[in-house]
């Protein structure tokens, strides 16, 4: 593959991954049990908590904050390790 087909390959799937993530968000669950909500996004974002009918922003923004840097960190350890989706696939091409 030459240089120009790697790169609109990589086009794609970057347009790819950005149609998933849209179709992601708009998957939600919500659950309520004793007095507390939460709704929950298909991309595992809190859209809300409301606890005794009071929603709790500040809570949801923590967690999406906390998610958010051990993702990173996760992403990080797992380049680091084995290289990607290369070291899990065992090399193949």
């Amino acid at each position: 593959m030459n240089k120009m087909q790697q790169l609109n390959e990589l086009r794609k799937l970057r347009s790819q991954a950005k149609e998933m993530q849209k179709e992601l968000e708009k998957i939600t669950e919500t659950v309520e049990e004793d007095n507390i909500k939460v709704k929950v996004r298909g991309d595992q974002k809190i859209e809300y908590i409301e606890i005794d009918g009071e929603e709790r922003k500040d809570i949801a923004d923590a967690i999406n904050k906390a998610m958010k840097n051990v993702q990173k960190e996760a992403a990080k350890k797992m380049m680091q390790e084995g290289g990607g989706l290369s070291g899990l696939l065992g090399g193949l091409k």
